[in-house]
């Protein structure tokens, strides 16, 4: 991602400080920043702070005496693959709604071909003045994208909508619209994460290590490749990932009953979960309250949801997770046909660096015609993009 360009448009309003941070996330990754600056911009934040972070000259005035003979505005708006707006005042929204060109940050998102977002940051009844929400509709019907502001006390000291989303998350939208693959515009994406439960009573249950991050590297990819995805989520400590849909389950049960949900519907179905195989067979409504001698607890088994998927297959692209402590390539293949997958991914959780709870994996990709996939330690987002990239080669 390293030829992006992003054009960053920095308004006038108390929330320009927290648009470094944007610029000093974009340039870890290597995205190019550059920089244009209201006059009221100026007077919260200089255009030298800017400059430095972006190791880019910073552009304030129109009729500045350019350093280069080009024309800057129309320079820069055919440079951007990205405008960025943070923060995105009423007075830019309104200037741009109705076709007002009159100093370079306006005159630049006129010119420019690329998709312009605009992150809106103001007072809560500025922001919910009809004229406002009005130029913002008017804007998106022309295909504008906005992040909507969040909710929380605003520096005037009022609380409610307004405040500037996390930094973060801004960066992060802007990186997935930049992403370099869209091959998955048009399919819906359904996957599964984290561990389920098993409850003894009400206080107690059984689960597993499972931490949740390689579905959620897979659902992230998924969205950044353009799909619609919908993330079925046992228990997990991880941020959950913006532009997916969020469904969090608890048993074996409620996540069998939710992909059963989705399933019809989805193109590709990735189970990356790992669901109890084991539920107690005598749940207590009652805590079980300690007493002389062992606790007994009988299991039994619980839904073989993989398999109910493979057996009601009609057009989707099945995929299965195995992990395994011994014999792993084995067992991964006889899963691959006893539940009617396309791919099975097979990862030995015996290894000390990888697995449960780590950012990387060592997996094995095999396919239901027999093909053999090794690869090399990676992060598990990588993991990701290389399972996606295996099947739009097959596609």
């Amino acid at each position: 991602m390293s030829s992006k360009n992003i054009v960053l448009g920095i308004c006038g309003g108390i929330a320009v400080y927290k648009a470094l941070d944007i610029v000093s996330r974009l340039k870890k990754k290597d995205i190019n920043v550059n920089v244009i600056m209201t006059k009221s911009a100026t007077e919260f934040v200089t255009p030298l702070s800017f400059q430095s972070l972006s190791q880019n000259m910073v552009i304030s005035d129109m009729f500045e005496e350019p350093r280069a003979w080009e024309i800057q505005h129309i320079s820069l708006a055919k440079k951007a693959d990205l405008m960025l707006i943070v923060p995105a005042t009423a007075n830019i929204i309104g200037k741009v709604a109705n076709g007002i060109a009159d100093d370079m940050l306006s005159t630049t998102i006129m010119a420019t071909t690329a998709p312009v977002v605009f992150a809106p940051a103001m007072n809560t009844n500025m922001y919910r003045n009809p004229i406002v929400q009005d130029n913002i509709q008017k804007l998106q019907r022309f295909g504008y994208k906005f992040i909507l502001p969040s909710s929380g006390r605003l520096a005037c000291g009022d609380v409610g909508e307004g405040k500037l989303p996390d930094t973060e998350y801004i960066s992060n939208v802007a990186l997935s619209m930049l992403y370099d693959k869209k091959d998955l515009i048009g399919k819906k994406v359904l996957v599964t994460a984290g561990p389920t439960v098993s409850y003894i009573d009400p206080v107690r249950y059984i689960t597993n290590k499972s931490s949740g991050k390689m579905g959620y590297a897979i659902a992230e990819e998924a969205r950044d490749r353009g799909a619609e995805v919908t993330l079925i989520s046992g228990p997990s400590s991880l941020e959950k990932p913006y532009g997916v849909k969020i469904i969090d389950v608890d048993t074996n049960e409620d996540m069998y009953n939710k992909v059963l949900e989705y399933y019809n519907d989805s193109d590709i179905v990735i189970k990356s979960a790992a669901v109890a195989d084991y539920k107690v067979k005598n749940y207590s409504e009652k805590k079980i309250k300690k007493a002389d001698g062992d606790l007994n607890i009988t299991f039994t088994r619980d839904n073989d949801i993989l398999k109910v998927l493979g057996d009601k297959k009609k057009n989707q692209i099945l995929i299965g997770f195995a992990a395994e402590s011994n014999d792993l390539i084995e067992n991964a293949k006889s899963k691959i046909y006893k539940k009617n997958l396309n791919y099975i991914i097979a990862n030995d959780i015996t290894l000390k660096d990888t697995g449960f709870s780590s950012d990387d994996n060592l997996v094995t990709i095999i396919s239901n015609t027999g093909e053999v996939y090794n690869l090399d330690k990676m992060s598990k987002r990588n993991i990701a993009r290389k399972m996606f990239d295996l099947l739009e080669e097959k596609r």
